[in-house]
């Protein structure tokens, strides 16, 4: 039998000896010329040294006496040694007695030299004499070229590593040779003899190779020889069980069969249950598809109707009305938004069922939006003796990627349901940060209060919709039961993670943990300087903490009283730069008590001082609370004349009036809305009833903004804006759609037909002076 080289037994015991035998042999060689280098590398120094002692005494004497002749001649001596390229003797004022100099040895192994021992070493030694050994005389300077002991040391390290593998290669020969002598031809021949035996007799029995009696080889022919005497009784014993297993297999054939023919009948019926899951399958997407489009034809047939209602009444409010009748129209306005917020949320679900929620992933300031959020709810908690506060994390980035409107939509729905569930204590919002193990980092978004709280067998069903923990909740505290299903389903949406942990009589405290993307890490916002605080706090209230650790994040030092309403007031510090009152019955105890100390209020809208009464009491800022981070900074600012050279886009900016805009609308009462809403901001408004009538007008007068409305007889609003931005004259022309499509493919419709932004009816005064402020204030093109 013929075996390849490489296959051979002996060949691969060969290489792995002759493997082993290099690597350690190279290791050995490696350590050889390491240690070789470390004496080269000291030899290079002592070498220098030694010259330098020489000639050190010698040097001396010269720079002593100022010999140029003798210091040339000892320079062009100390240049006679091959490494040295330059030797000079300087006096102590710095000037060469003498220098001598020659160009480096050049050769293309010069870069392995100067990369082991360096290109060349300076040496520099003081030169003094016996009788005046603290006076310094000059210094004797030589520069070597080490390449020609570099070279020295690679001429050695090469003749070791190439010894080093011509023994290998010697080695693995005679290897090789003992190796097919004592083991391969043996076996070789062993295997032949196995194949080439043909009779029943000759197989019995196998010869040992000569010489291998007594060893593994011989072992191994006992064992063959042992095997194929076996082999023989097995084969019969494998004749008589072949035919049992015929005999099985026929019996098994038969059952096979059987059970293949019911199987089919099985298969059958699976196939037709198929058939009936599909359809049913197809027939629920076609409802689901139908409950969307008809909830999205509602959502626009029921948004016009509200939008007239609501506009009429906040049009309404703002005229001369008697307590009454202003009281009885803001329940009917209030009652308008929460049908609104119900329609809202009902179209949300219905994206969800319909599987056509779209999150974005845009940059945006989550402990800003929390902040607007809670600011926005925190009008209801003044009603009650509530207390509202909001924690930001110090470490949150300053921006992050997501979905703002849908993270606004969830804190703003916890946020109510934690207000309308309290009627005295506290509701905390906290965000806080978690870094995950992956490139995003989590949030978590916390709103915890002191409420009626959740049973235990509840906690489960809340998330459900139009489900409420106890069927007298709704009859007393009204509400849908949608809120918190909803809530559930966009944390869902954005992977996050919706908890809610309870205990009945004593609140509630809802988590929402979320993975966000950081986008920038500076804050948005400038924070003031570093300065001394007294933090005023009432016992058991929750926001002096919070105020804490904010300033001191801002690294401040602050002091923290907490103080008792109808107890004597502790003894301050007179060295405080300002403080901060939590209270306007706080603040008029604290009047003539350091009135020299700049004050600030931070209490709830409702208790907010007027002009005359926050100077009565001191109080030179008042900020609302919850107190947003920003306006607190900037409030501490202004409280020493500092003001900040950026304001809010959103705050203290005056819309400019008395500009013109086109109001393209059909419906009579939309129109009247609008127009109104439009003249009390100060704007002067024509109307046009439909995209024609706009196109005219257009011609004929200059507009500082459009707003469309979409879905209008003769020309609607999407061709309409196509048209107006096919002609550069109104290429960046705002145009604002007015529509009561709420779903994210309207929003998308309008944008492609070349609409700049989108504003959703019913849509109150505040949204739609918003969005004029932020078109209106742009340069014109941008």
């Amino acid at each position: 039998m013929d075996i390849r080289l490489t296959n051979r037994l002996s060949f691969k015991q060969t290489r792995l000896g002759v493997l082993a035998a290099f690597i350690l042999g190279t290791l050995l060689g490696l350590i050889q010329v390491m240690v070789d280098y470390r004496s080269e590398d000291a030899a290079i120094d002592e070498a220098v040294q030694a010259q330098i002692n020489v000639s050190l005494g010698p040097a001396s004497r010269i720079a002593y006496n100022i010999d140029a002749e003798l210091a040339l001649e000892l320079v062009n001596g100390l240049l006679q040694a091959p490494p040295v390229i330059r030797a000079e003797i300087i006096d102590n004022n710095g000037i060469a007695l003498a220098s001598v100099s020659r160009p480096m040895a050049t050769s293309r192994y010069r870069v392995v030299s100067d990369a082991l021992f360096k290109r060349r070493r300076d040496y520099s030694h003081p030169l003094y004499v016996e009788h005046a050994p603290n006076e310094l005389l000059g210094h004797l300077v030589i520069e070597v070229d080490t390449f020609h002991q570099g070279a020295s040391f690679l001429r050695r390290a090469g003749l070791t590593m190439l010894s080093g593998f011509i023994l290998s290669l010697v080695l693995s020969l005679i290897l090789m040779v003992l190796f097919y002598g004592m083991l391969t031809k043996p076996l070789v021949r062993l295997i032949n003899d196995l194949l080439n035996m043909k009779t029943e007799g000759e197989r019995s029995r196998l010869p040992c190779p000569d010489g291998h009696e007594r060893d593994e080889i011989g072992a191994l022919v006992e064992v063959i020889n042992r095997q194929l005497q076996s082999i023989d009784v097995n084969m019969r014993q494998k004749l008589r069980a072949e035919e049992r297993l015929r005999k099985y297999l026929e019996e098994l054939e038969s059952i096979v069969e059987s059970r293949t023919n019911e199987l089919q009948e099985t298969n059958a019926q699976l196939r037709r249950s198929n058939q009936d899951l599909e359809y049913s399958r197809e027939e629920a997407l076609d409802m689901a598809r139908a409950r969307s489009a008809f909830l999205a034809n509602m959502s626009h047939e029921i948004r016009t109707p509200i939008n007239g209602l609501l506009g009429m009444i906040g049009l309404t409010l703002d005229s001369p009305l008697n307590n009454e009748q202003k009281q009885q129209l803001s329940i009917a306005y209030d009652s308008g938004k929460v049908l609104v917020a119900l329609l809202n949320d009902i179209l949300d679900l219905s994206k969800f069922e319909a599987g056509k929620l779209q999150l974005e992933r845009i940059p945006f300031d989550l402990g800003a939006l929390l902040e607007e959020t809670a600011s926005l709810l925190s009008q209801n908690a003044g009603k009650q003796d509530i207390e509202l506060t909001c924690r930001i994390d110090p470490r949150l980035p300053g921006m992050l990627l997501g979905d703002p409107t849908r993270i606004r939509q969830i804190v703003s729905n916890l946020l109510s349901n934690a207000l309308k569930f309290t009627e005295q204590g506290h509701v905390a919002l906290t965000l806080g940060l978690e870094r995950g193990g992956t490139a995003d980092q989590h949030v978590r978004i916390t709103v915890s209060d002191s409420g009626i709280g959740i049973a235990e067998d509840a906690l489960e069903s809340i998330f459900s919709p139009f489900t409420q923990a106890d069927a007298h909740i709704s009859r007393r505290f009204g509400g849908t039961g949608l809120g918190l299903a909803l809530c559930k389903s966009l944390t869902d949406a954005m992977a996050g993670d919706l908890t809610v942990t309870s205990t009945l009589g004593q609140g509630s405290s809802f988590s929402v943990l979320i993975p966000l993307a950081s986008y920038e890490q500076q804050p948005a916002f400038p924070t003031p300087a570093p300065r001394s605080v007294l933090i005023w706090n009432q016992s058991s209230h929750l926001q002096g903490q919070v105020l804490d650790e904010l300033l001191r994040s801002w690294g401040m030092t602050c002091q923290l009283i907490d103080y008792q309403p109808l107890s004597p007031l502790p003894q301050v510090s007179d060295n405080i730069d300002f403080w901060l009152i939590d209270s306007p019955i706080l603040a008029q105890r604290l009047a003539a008590l350091q009135p020299d100390t700049p004050r600030l209020l931070v209490c709830s809208y409702s208790r907010l001082l007027p002009a005359d009464k926050a100077q009565q009491f001191g109080i030179r800022q008042q900020v609302a609370s919850p107190p947003s981070r920003r306006r607190l900074a900037q409030a501490i600012d202004e409280l020493f004349g500092v003001l900040s050279d950026k304001q809010p886009a959103n705050e203290n900016t005056v819309l400019p009036i008395g500009q013109r805009l086109l109001l393209v609308e059909d419906n009579a009462v939309n129109q009247m809305v609008a127009k109104g809403m439009l003249s009390r901001l100060g704007y002067e408004v024509d109307l046009a009833e439909h995209g024609e009538i706009a196109l005219s007008m257009l011609e004929e007068n200059d507009y500082a903004l459009v707003l469309m409305d979409c879905n209008m007889p003769v020309l609607d609003g999407y061709e309409t804006s196509r048209r107006m931005r096919a002609d550069p004259r109104w290429q960046h022309l705002p145009i604002i759609a007015l529509t009561a499509n709420a779903l994210h493919e309207d929003r998308q419709r309008c944008q492609e037909a070349g609409m700049s932004d989108y504003l959703a009816k019913p849509f109150k005064r505040e949204d739609l002076q918003s969005i004029l402020q932020r078109w209106l204030s742009k340069p014109p093109g941008n």
